[in-house]
Parts: C-alpha cells; sequence; structure tokens
C-alpha cells in the first residue's frame, strides 16, 4: 500500500527481482520484464534512493562538467544553464521538463529563463518534494509539477502543447528510447527545440565483452534502467520519429581537467572547493557505510518503507560502475542534442 507520502512497499520490495546480480546470468527474460513493467522499475528504485540523492548529491539528480576550481553545485547549474542557452529558451516559453525529479533543474531553468517550466515524473514522492521546495522557493507561479508517464505525453497534454521540451538523464528509464522519443515530438509545436542530456553506452562498448556488459549491468541495477543502449541507439531513435539534429556532442569527451566522476570517487583530496569535501566525504567508503547503517536502522524502526535498504545498496554498484565507465569511455551521461521538429510533418 502507499505510504503517506506516495512510495509503496511493495515497489521497493519488488525492485531487485527485476535484476540477478551477476550479468553473465541476467537473462533476456528479466531485461523483458524490466522493459514490460518499467514504471514499477523505476518507481521502486526511486521510492528507496530520492531522500538519498538530496544527502549525497543535490536536488538536481545529474553529472555535470567541471572547471577547475568549480564548485560542485556551481558545476550543476551551470550544465543546467548550458542547455538553457543552447535551446534559446526566453521568457514566457512553455517549456516541458521529461522526468523532472524533484524539481531542482526545473526551479534553476525558470529562474535563468524566465519560462514557463511544467515538470513531469510518475513518481509520486518525488512529485509531492518537487512541489514543496518550489513552493518555499516562491517559484510556484512559473514553475509546476505533475504526475505522468513519458510514454503517454500526448494523452495528457495533447498534441503541438510546447514551445521547447529538455530531458535531463530521464529518458534511458523509458523502455526504449522511440517510446519516450516520440511522445517528446508529438508534444512539441512545429519548430519546436528539445534538448536532451542523454545516459548511453558509447561506440566502443561491445555487448559480448563480458567486462564491457559487466559495467553496463551494473549501471542498469544501480539505476533502475531497463536496459543500457547505445548513444548510436539514441541518434537512431531521435531522427526515426521525426526530429532535426541540430547539434550533438559527447561533453563527457571534452578534454576537461577534472572528470565529471570525480565526486563518485569519495576522494577528498580531489575537493574543488571547501564545500565539496562534504559530496566527496559522502561518496567515500565510510561515508557510504554510514549511511547504509542509517537507512538501515531507519527501516527497522520504521521511518522509512521496507524495502528501501536494499535498494539504496544498489547505488554503491552503481557508482563503481559509472567511475569505471567514464574512465574507459564506454559510458556517457552527457551525450548532448538540441534537435527541433520540423515545421510542417
Amino acid at each position: 500500500m502507499p505510504t503517506a507520502d506516495g512510495r509503496v512497499d511493495t515497489r521497493l520490495q519488488n525492485y531487485n527481482a527485476f535484476f540477478d546480480e551477476k550479468s553473465t546470468a541476467d537473462a533476456k527474460k528479466l531485461e523483458t520484464a524490466r522493459q514490460e513493467n518499467y514504471l514499477e522499475v523505476v518507481n521502486g528504485y526511486y521510492d528507496g534512493v530520492t531522500e538519498l540523492f538530496e544527502y549525497g548529491w543535490a536536488q538536481s539528480f545529474h553529472f555535470s562538467r567541471f572547471y577547475k576550481g568549480e564548485g560542485f553545485l556551481q558545476s550543476l547549474a551551470r550544465h543546467e544553464h548550458y542547455l538553457a542557452a543552447h535551446m534559446k529558451l526566453r521568457p514566457g516559453m512553455k517549456v516541458l521538463d521529461v522526468g523532472c525529479g524533484v524539481g531542482g533543474p526545473a526551479r534553476e531553468i525558470g529562474r535563468f529563463s524566465d519560462a514557463h517550466i511544467t515538470g513531469v515524473n510518475n513518481n509520486d514522492f518525488q512529485i509531492g518534494r518537487a512541489r514543496k521546495y518550489t513552493a518555499q522557493a516562491g517559484l510556484s507561479d512559473t514553475v509546476k509539477f505533475v504526475k505522468g508517464d513519458f510514454t503517454k505525453l500526448k494523452e495528457q497534454f495533447g498534441e503541438n502543447a510546447f514551445d521547447a521540451v529538455y530531458v535531463i538523464e530521464a529518458t534511458v528509464h523509458a523502455p526504449t528510447f522511440e517510446s519516450a522519443y516520440s511522445e517528446i515530438f508529438a508534444v512539441l509545436k512545429p519548430g519546436g527545440v528539445l534538448g536532451i542530456y542523454e545516459w548511453a553506452m558509447t561506440d566502443i562498448y561491445d555487448p559480448s565483452n563480458p567486462e564491457h556488459r559487466r559495467i553496463a549491468h551494473n549501471i542498469e541495477i544501480g539505476d533502475g534502467i531497463p536496459q543500457m543502449r547505445t548513444r548510436s541507439d539514441s541518434r537512431k531513435a531521435l531522427i526515426s520519429v521525426g526530429f532535426s539534429i541540430e547539434h550533438e556532442e559527447d561533453l563527457a569527451d571534452r578534454p576537461d581537467p577534472i572528470p565529471w566522476y570525480y565526486p563518485l570517487e569519495g576522494d577528498m583530496r580531489k575537493a574543488q572547493t571547501l564545500a565539496d569535501y562534504t559530496t566527496c566525504f559522502r561518496t567515500s567508503t565510510f561515508g557510504m557505510w554510514l549511511a547504509s547503517i542509517f537507512v538501515w536502522v531507519m527501516e527497522c524502526i520504521g521511518i522509512v518503507p521496507k524495502g528501501t535498504w536494499a535498494v539504496s545498496e544498489t547505488l554503491k554498484q552503481a557508482a563503481a560502475a559509472l567511475v569505471e565507465g567514464g574512465q574507459k569511455k564506454l559510458f556517457t551521461p552527457m551525450q548532448f542534442y538540441v534537435c527541433r521538429k520540423p515545421t510542417t510533418s
């Protein structure tokens, strides 16, 4: 049954049943089950990890590039501004945030652009938190959140409803790229712009390579993803549903002196500012151990739903796999696209 805050015990408790710990044993049957039940997979995951994300990361659940000496929160905001600037978002535009989390990017992009942002998300717990934080920020008149499925956007919003749509590391959760991109295409006005930071395996990823597959599989388990796909898959999907790609780049390939994954390494020697020591501590081995004990105690005394601890433990797998995938250039969290819906289609 749903708890008062929208989380559902059974989703949390069933999450790990959709995965096998060993990548070699994660048969096609389980992969298909995750795709067919992606709402259960994604909601089970975010019911369990949302508060940990806010505690250990920020209210913006995404990665970003770093300049030397740049603070963690400053980098997250700049990543959001970069997207909005490339999309040329302007005051008064109607903009859809697909997979909005607890609304950190929507609030930041709303302030930056003065656009009217609607965030859509299928997780009740996150929607409630997004609305609360937005009210606290005094932005409720221009930044709103609704519950919805990003594979059914046309049914919810109607065709040609938005001037622009952006996606920040969210459509990787869809059963297929096409199932989400086609719906985004439908709700965009003719001539409208789509901006995406997509999670993808890079061109050197070889699914027949056991080490490559192990990394991809641990990202799937630790991040609530039905199936990791390649950036070639994302590009083909965008074109197949009708988009014209105006700009594309893997921003993780930039020769940055500070890698995008450094906050996950838990190495406090790499902290860029004094405030970032806290983030690095939280992702250190000791920091994650303390968080694990805290969540376990909270579950035992009934403060968080049953199953929260088991789901939260998958974050350790995710962190290790994301760092390894980044170091080996097998994975990117920032395959960047700016796309256009034709004025006639």
